[in-house]
């Protein structure tokens, strides 16, 4: 059986004192290490559909942050490992910060430039250098708390924003926050989509519309990221036991 590491990462900074901002470097030594240990870079869609190798590892960013582009860009190019991108459609190119719950108490702060999406030329550069661009719906919403019609649009609106920019079917999508129900999911495939990403943790049965991926964090030391990303770890977050550890801890 082969195994698909998915690793989630958001904004790349060393000056962002945010939860989510991974530093370069970070990144640089973390796929580094994989791939010395034989994992194989490829996109998110093939990673879960028709995995290259053995040991395949799939880099996806949410949000499509531009210091994705800036910093994320320059150390995975010399590694040969392309990543993937999921992008809130109808936020990219505005040069305005994107804000919502979790990100909008940086607004007004000296660090609200780091919340700037990337242009629709410099997703085009990626595109072209063989990066995946994937869907974040088009304004970043959770998913199972909008009805139907918002639901519709927001998935198959993001799905043909991203095939008018880029002259191609996009066939993946991020669910925002790691956001989902079975309603939602169901609602993925009918737009479209054939690969979805999801978190770890919040996945029992992985399959390619709910592809479990792991988050990387600032405070992800070495031993912290290699005990996340190990295997063993991967199968415990989806049993019940992975469930109640957070029960024990709210009853504490």
């Amino acid at each position: 059986m082969s195994d698909v590491l998915s690793l989630c990462y958001h904004a790349v900074s060393d000056r962002w004192p945010a939860g989510f901002a991974v530093s370069a470097d970070q990144i640089e030594r973390q796929v580094s290490g994989l791939l010395e240990r034989g994992y194989v870079g490829s996109t998110f869609s093939a990673a879960v559909l028709d995995p290259p190798a053995q040991r395949t590892l799939t880099i996806t960013f949410d949000d499509a942050y531009r210091s994705v582009f800036e910093e994320a860009r320059p150390v995975l190019e010399p590694l040969g490992v392309p990543a993937t991108v999921f992008v809130p459609t109808a936020l990219v190119g505005s040069e305005r910060p994107m804000a919502w719950p979790g990100t909008d108490h940086w607004l007004g702060s000296a660090h609200e430039a780091e919340l700037t999406p990337m242009s629709w030329d410099e997703l085009g550069e990626l595109h072209a250098l063989g990066w995946e661009i994937g869907s974040h719906t088009r304004t970043h919403p959770h998913l199972p708390a909008i009805d139907a019609e918002a639901m519709r649009d927001e998935l198959e609106g993001s799905r043909s924003d991203l095939a008018e920019r880029l002259g191609e079917p996009c066939t993946s999508i991020a669910y925002p926050y790691g956001d989902w129900n079975d309603e939602v999911v169901a609602a993925s495939r009918r737009a479209g989509f054939s690969a979805g990403g999801a978190l770890a943790g919040r996945v029992r049965r992985p399959d390619a519309m709910l592809w479990p991926r792991v988050g990387v964090y600032g405070k992800d030391g070495p031993a912290r990221f290699r005990v996340k990303a190990s295997p063993a770890m991967r199968r415990l977050r989806r049993t019940g036991l992975w469930r109640a550890r957070f029960l024990l801890r709210r009853l504490r």
